[in-house]
């Protein structure tokens, strides 16, 4: 599809041309099995080692604590389940209101089996209600999941100061960093984290590839039981080329955060939100502006319909979300905006805009040209705004 503006990279990114064009010999010329006697696949094994060091940089951790597993939904479910059967006599879980699903539909599930699941709420600005969550915890406690950074809104949880303060209780800490990783420097060696999910297609990297830090000393038993592959925390054949091009993706963000790119991201962003709050009435900014991930807004246009502005900016091929990408088929406001109080008006006709260093100034230029009259045509139809102007 050409003249494509995307701007849904919290949904999913392209694939970096440097991460294809090093993935691509995994696939013909050094297709042999890591896991084998041979130098063949003794090569391929090198190769894979060093791409689980580019990833440890990224995120400040030893080579050793990574395992790859398929996906961040993976890497969830298998940190959480590890350490409710590490701790079998503890039926308390802690997480928040407005977590992703593959964290969220996880502790309701397991609220139906027994567990008793405390949804620590957040303020209007999407901020952890921090004397909510202490009060929480207990002896009890298996342990406490949190997002470090919010997919919907991008609002970043203060996981270096809560995780240490879970740790000082020997409560089992996780995070889901799917959207945080590769976005803000995380250095895990300054948090109480125990285990941390991660995405690859969240970074550039191909869909199918993700990992799980789990730190050293943690208690641990594997989702996947079957070989002695990932040192038996996780059984099954590597995936070696989607592991090589999660490797390169590592690098090449590690190199764009320490080059600062995402400042330039970030003011592409404001002047997306600036210019939308400043051309088109009733409309606000969801989320907290200050504490936040630098490529994502969720802009909230009320007296409209999110799904009719993503229909129109289809049209003209901009790509945008009303939500997390797991749940934008449907027609209910996101649980992450109920959460916040966001009144309905508002929610309802919110869209997510999430940036890469893809995003050019001419494409913000463009959206800017062609959204306000969409909102304007959509409130002229709007029966809301015709009763709000009356």
């Amino acid at each position: 599809m050409t003249n494509v503006v995307y701007l849904d990279n919290n949904a999913t990114t392209r694939v970096d041309p440097r991460v294809l064009d090093a993935m691509l010999p995994y696939f013909s010329d050094y297709y042999g099995n890591p896991s084998s006697m041979h130098s063949f696949g003794g090569g391929v094994a090198a190769n894979i080692r060093a791409a689980r060091e580019h990833l440890a940089r990224l995120i400040g951790a030893s080579p050793d604590e990574i395992v790859f597993t398929s996906c961040g939904t993976e890497s969830d479910s298998t940190a959480i389940r590890a350490a409710i059967e590490s701790y079998p006599a503890k039926k308390h879980l802690v997480t928040s209101r407005v977590e992703h699903p593959a964290v969220k539909n996880l502790f309701e599930s397991l609220s139906k089996k027994g567990y008793h699941t405390t949804f620590v709420p957040v303020d209007g600005e999407g901020r952890l209600d921090l004397d909510y969550f202490y009060d929480s915890l207990s002896d009890d406690t298996a342990i406490v999941s949190l997002m470090w950074a919010n997919n919907e809104t991008g609002v970043i949880f203060p996981i270096e100061e809560v995780s240490r303060g879970v740790k000082e209780r020997g409560i089992v800490f996780h995070t889901d960093a799917v959207q945080a990783v590769g976005k803000i420097p995380i250095d895990l060696g300054k948090t109480g984290v125990d285990m941390l999910s991660l995405s690859g297609h969240k970074i550039h990297a191909p869909k199918g590839i993700g990992a799980l830090y789990i730190r050293k000393g943690t208690r641990f038993s594997p989702f996947l039981i079957g070989g002695h592959q990932e040192k038996g925390r996780r059984g099954g054949t590597e995936n070696t080329a989607a592991i090589i091009g999660l490797g390169k993706a590592a690098e090449l963000a590690k190199q764009r955060l320490d080059a600062g790119d995402y400042q330039r991201v970030s003011k592409l962003r404001d002047r997306l939100e600036e210019a939308l709050l400043g051309q088109v009435p009733y409309t606000m900014v969801n989320g907290d502006r200050k504490h936040r991930l630098p490529n994502t807004s969720s802009v909230a246009f009320e007296y409209v319909e999110g799904e009719a502005i993503l229909l129109m900016l289809n049209e003209y091929g901009v790509c945008a979300s009303s939500g997390s990408a797991c749940t934008s088929g449907s027609l209910e406001p996101s649980h992450v905006l109920r959460a916040m109080g966001v009144p309905f008006t508002a929610a309802h006709g919110s869209i997510r805009f999430s940036l890469s260093h893809y995003t050019t100034e001419k494409e913000i230029d463009f959206v800017l040209e062609k959204l306000p009259p969409i909102i304007a045509r959509l409130r002229e139809l709007s029966p809301f705004w015709a009763k709000k102007t009356a």
